[in-house]
């Protein structure tokens, strides 16, 4: 949640997952552009612990790993997929060239031509050795060989990606293992081995690449058919993490039964052998089942369970019971080693807040309450009249959301316009002309913080600039938006715009870093031109920012500016946001957004502009069409233009 993953708006699937934003997701898709659905996957494979036991294995299996991330999206054929290897190796340390020759020769010369995939690209770091003088003794430390695979593929349409996310709501289902590793279940090097401080004599490999293809075909044909409700590989943890995993995106429980996985419970339930785990309707089942053994995967495909909705995770063998345990307890030991971190690198109260949520059983995960109907279209007169008022699209150093910026103002009916700060301080551009003016989001002004405040003083400190944004303001005919370091800048030139003198300043967020969450906020009824119509929702939407807490000079100030407030962030269950991460940055009284007295300038932390379609949101309901709830702003200001 450090890093930014939305930016584009060209994002279809990040890490988070479901409801609840669980970080599970197996790859990485994106948009080719801003009205279709083709894109493009990533994912990575790795499995270094296993060249400690055998180097060539350790490679096929990081090659095997990418594929079955890859295959939750709609790739149309294995060979479409492309690789980057990077290889990483000690060289010259006694073994490790002849294990990087072997390892090498295997991926490239047998594994890759008999799957039809091509590795175009790569990189290595033959250095992964350090020596030292201690004591007068030379030390030396070396890393075992390592492949990290990371694989690629165009996506014929991103909206069939599956995800890890147990569906409850769908009647009964079944969970099938799809075991490639074909019982061998070797548990060598694998996290459980590591947990006992051993390595093993017996790894995982990929021995059939002819049923790693096999797999692949069958899991695109089953999704085209919308025979798949959720998807999982069976990556590193083995098929208990797998399970769980799944649960936790789903806020469910599951029952398991290992009587088909053979004897050894814990080989069962712990080898990292490749394959996957699939969720079916219950009346797909056999359906599902007959499928994979005519791809030749039957005597390999095993009925694990089903979810419940208990949020407990039971094993059974037989009528024996094996492990019985919340949902709640296993997913705060998953995320305990997280918690820990991000004690030490953010706030550790915000850290501990967000831990403390796993355990709320009664979360009922992201609720959209919509007072309007997004496929309305209140904009559709003006554009059939063929006008396009011009709208500028404002960025300055750091800026980087101006592109999907000015997407979601053409698609309401505007003309875009690309305004540099260095057009308006050179006279190359004014702002007579436009109708509305937008300043964007990005990181930083010149990598510095207070990035909005820097930006804000470009122009207050520049006479030819402050007279025309102030010109600007007091037109009666003009709105204005800002987002982001552009609601920072727009509330640094509050002297400017009329009836803003009740705004805050935007600082550093509480939790000390910089956010990327998928957080919910309330349009409050105001004067705002471009949220009329919408007041009472409860809406899904991103949020990208490191210093977006909303600060205010005393309590009398926080009062004033309530009649301002437009957007508020809430939790789950529609209260007032003040916990992390739902209230994302710590303003007060979750403030989200603020208008001006008027309403024609509006200022706001998130980022509408990145989800105005379905396909960009994170989560969404599964009945919502092309056009997201958030494209009805930007349509509002177009019918307020006229």
């Amino acid at each position: 949640s450090i890093g930014d993953r939305s930016i584009t708006g060209q994002v279809a699937r990040d890490q988070m997952v479901g409801p609840w934003q669980v970080p599970v997701a197996d790859l990485a898709v994106t948009l080719s552009d801003f009205l279709g659905y083709s894109g493009e996957a990533m994912a990575i494979g790795e499995r270094t612990p296993l060249a400690l036991v055998n180097a060539a294995a350790s490679g096929r299996m990081a090659v095997g790993e990418a594929i079955t991330n890859l295959a939750a999206a709609a790739i149309a054929a294995i060979g479409d997929i492309k690789l980057s290897a990077n290889w990483m190796a000690a060289a010259g340390h006694p073994g490790e060239d002849a294990r990087l020759y072997e390892t090498v020769k295997s991926v490239a010369m047998d594994l890759c031509p008999a799957l039809g995939v091509a590795i175009p690209v790569g990189k290595d770091s033959m250095s992964m050795k350090t020596v030292w003088q201690q004591d007068d003794e030379e030390r030396a430390m070396a890393a075992p060989l390592s492949l990290i695979v990371s694989g690629f593929a165009p996506v014929t349409d991103v909206r069939l990606t599956l995800t890890p996310q147990l569906r409850s709501d769908r009647g009964d289902s079944d969970l099938i293992l799809i075991d490639l590793g074909k019982g061998a279940n070797r548990l060598g090097a694998s996290a459980l081995a590591q947990v006992y401080k051993q390595v093993g004599h017996h790894c995982p490999n990929l021995d059939d690449p002819d049923a790693l293809r096999r797999f692949f075909e069958v899991i695109q044909e089953l999704n085209r058919d919308g025979m798949l409700l959720a998807y999982h590989d069976r990556s590193d943890g083995g098929l208990f993490v797998t399970l769980c995993e799944m649960a936790f995106a789903g806020r469910c429980g599951v029952s398991i039964q290992l009587d088909e996985l053979g004897e050894n419970d814990l080989a069962a339930f712990f080898s990292e052998e490749l394959g996957a785990v699939i969720q079916v309707r219950h009346s797909d089942t056999d359906s599902v089942l007959k499928t994979l053994h005519d791809a030749g995967l039957g005597h390999y495909s095993h009925l694990v369970g089903h979810p419940t909705d208990d949020q407990r995770i039971e094993v059974m063998r037989g009528h024996r019971s094996l492990l019985s345990s919340g949902r709640g307890e296993l997913q705060r030991a998953w995320s305990e080693t997280s918690r820990e971190m991000q004690a030490l690198r953010d706030n550790p109260a915000c850290a501990e807040e967000e831990f403390a949520r796993i355990a709320d059983s009664e979360d009922p995960g992201v609720q959209v309450v919509l007072s309007f109907d997004p496929a309305n279209d209140v904009a559709a007169p003006m554009i059939a009249s063929g006008q396009r008022p011009a709208v500028a699209i404002l960025r300055e150093q750091g800026v980087n959301g101006q592109i999907e910026m000015a997407n979601a103002f053409h698609r309401a009916g505007f003309e875009s316009v690309d305004v540099h700060m260095s057009d308006i301080l050179s006279g190359r551009v004014s702002l007579k002309g436009f109708k509305g003016l937008v300043a964007c989001g990005g990181f930083s002004y010149g990598d510095v913080l207070g990035a909005g405040e820097g930006w804000a003083k470009s122009i207050l400190f520049n006479p030819r600039a402050r007279d025309q944004f102030e010109a600007f303001f007091q037109r009666r005919d003009t709105f204005s938006l800002g987002v982001c370091n552009g609601c920072q800048m727009l509330s640094n030139l509050h002297q400017l715009i009329p009836g803003a003198e009740n705004w805050p300043h935007f600082v550093r967020n509480r939790s000390e870093q910089f956010e990327a969450r998928f957080v919910s906020v309330e349009v409050l009824e105001s004067s705002s031109v471009l949220l009329q119509d919408m007041a009472g929702s409860r809406l899904p939407i991103v949020v990208a920012h490191g210093e977006g807490r909303a600060e205010f000079r005393d309590s009398a100030h926080l009062a004033a500016a309530a009649g301002d407030t437009v957007l508020r962030y809430v939790e789950n269950n529609g209260a007032v946001a003040e916990r992390y991460p739902a209230n994302p940055n710590g303003s007060p009284n979750g403030i989200a957004g603020l208008t001006s007295e008027d309403g024609r300038v509006t200022i706001m932390m998130p980022h509408p502009e990145r989800v105005i379609r379905t396909v960009q949101y994170s989560w969404h309901p599964d009945d919502w069409g092309e056009d997201g709830p958030w494209l009805t702003l930007f349509r509002n200001a177009r019918r307020w233009v006229g």
